[in-house]
């Protein structure tokens, strides 16, 4: 215990000092937030879904095969509507905003589901790197451009019936008539639009600007299923960059290079009490 508060205030004072911090966000922060896919909250909305085809998690759900396009698009309404435009049981989001608004920061997340920017972080500070949830693209892909879904998406949660929306709901693409598909980075049919190139362009001019900066590289609920994406560069970063400091939470913990220990702020804890924690502290205790 004594050791997990003197890493919160070594957090907490890293975090005040800092000219900048960056943000990396994985599936443990929103899982810490509520946006679970098993248990309770799948029993609660997708049932059904479990009854007729056998799998007990959401996530399995994305990758069942069904055999009709309007049972595929059925359970996708809903999942996209239950963890892209609802809000999130707890507000760890929230505090954590509170924690950076007054900072120079940049998020950048393999999450796909939106909260940042729901939650008030600034659009323009934000690279959903894996896609979004929010958005279509073409299946083909016949072009790089993504479409918004929420309209569609509420229609058909609307009208669908027995696992099944209507095959006039089924969105097929403006320009080819192909079925339209998740804008998610599964394979390499993963569109990234302009969208994705201007907020890539962003965080890249974010970190040329500060690497001379006290930097706080702040991961949060990383795993390791893409390490490439934020573990590694931070690691990187933080070794190279000499006022840098690498801060990692994580239920599960992680393992820190020995190059960069000294530069490191470590915490095995839920990400939900460690935000709460943070937020409580105060410049008296240190």
């Amino acid at each position: 215990m004594e050791k997990k508060t003197n890493m919160l205030i070594l957090l907490k004072k890293a975090l005040d000092e800092a000219d900048a911090v960056v943000i990396g966000a994985g599936a443990g922060l929103s899982s810490a937030a509520g946006m679970t896919y098993s248990g309770q909250r799948f029993t609660d909305h997708f049932q059904d879904f479990a009854d007729r085809y056998g799998f007990q998690d959401m996530y399995s759900g994305g990758f069942y095969p069904f055999a009709a396009l309007e049972e595929y698009w059925a359970y996708w309404s809903r999942f996209i509507e239950l963890n892209r435009y609802c809000s999130p049981p707890y507000p760890v989001y929230d505090d954590l905003l509170e924690l950076v608004k007054n900072k120079d920061y940049f998020v950048i997340t393999t999450n796909v589901d939106h909260q940042f920017q729901k939650s008030g972080f600034e659009r323009k500070r934000l690279f959903y790197m894996q896609g979004d949830f929010g958005l279509w693209q073409c299946s083909v892909p016949c072009h790089p451009k993504t479409y918004d879904n929420e309209a569609f998406v509420h229609q058909m949660i609307r009208q669908q019936a027995d696992c099944r929306i209507p095959p006039a709901l089924i969105p097929v693409c403006p320009r080819c008539g192909k079925p339209m598909s998740m804008n998610l980075r599964m394979d390499t049919t993963f569109v990234e639009d302009e969208g994705w190139h201007s907020a890539a362009q962003r965080y890249n001019q974010f970190l040329y600007r500060h690497q001379n900066h006290k930097v706080v590289f702040f991961e949060l609920g990383v795993g390791w299923n893409t390490p490439g994406i934020i573990r590694y560069p931070f690691w990187q970063r933080t070794k190279v960059w000499p006022q840098a400091v690498y801060v990692s939470v994580n239920l599960e913990g992680t393992v820190i290079p020995n190059e960069i220990r000294s530069k490191t702020v470590s915490i095995q804890d839920d990400l939900r009490h460690v935000i709460t924690q943070l937020r409580s502290l105060d410049q008296s205790s240190f």
